[in-house]
């Protein structure tokens, strides 16, 4: 892992999470995979293996760069602009 200039940018505390879940696919009637927490605004979108990707869609959506996953035990971040592990 490696830091890129978007984590500098990011704010300094965590944006409280908008749901528990990914609330896109709720609305359509799916079940997220795994979910994502934006580190800039607290959107929470499910991850790329499940069927709507609504993490990406809100990154192509808002060119917001950074996210982390939103599952218990892990602390990984993820930069969309990059496509590398942050």
């Amino acid at each position: 892992m490696s830091e890129c200039t978007h984590v500098a940018e990011l704010p300094r505390a965590e944006p409280a999470p908008l749901s528990a879940t990914c609330q896109e696919c709720l609305a359509v009637g799916s079940h997220p995979v795994q979910l994502r927490l934006c580190l800039v605004c607290g959107f929470v979108g499910c991850c790329d293996s499940s069927p709507y990707r609504h993490a990406t869609g809100h990154y192509r959506e808002t060119g917001h760069p950074v996210m982390r996953t939103f599952e218990p035990g892990y602390a990984w971040r993820w930069c969309f602009v990059h496509e590398q592990l942050v």
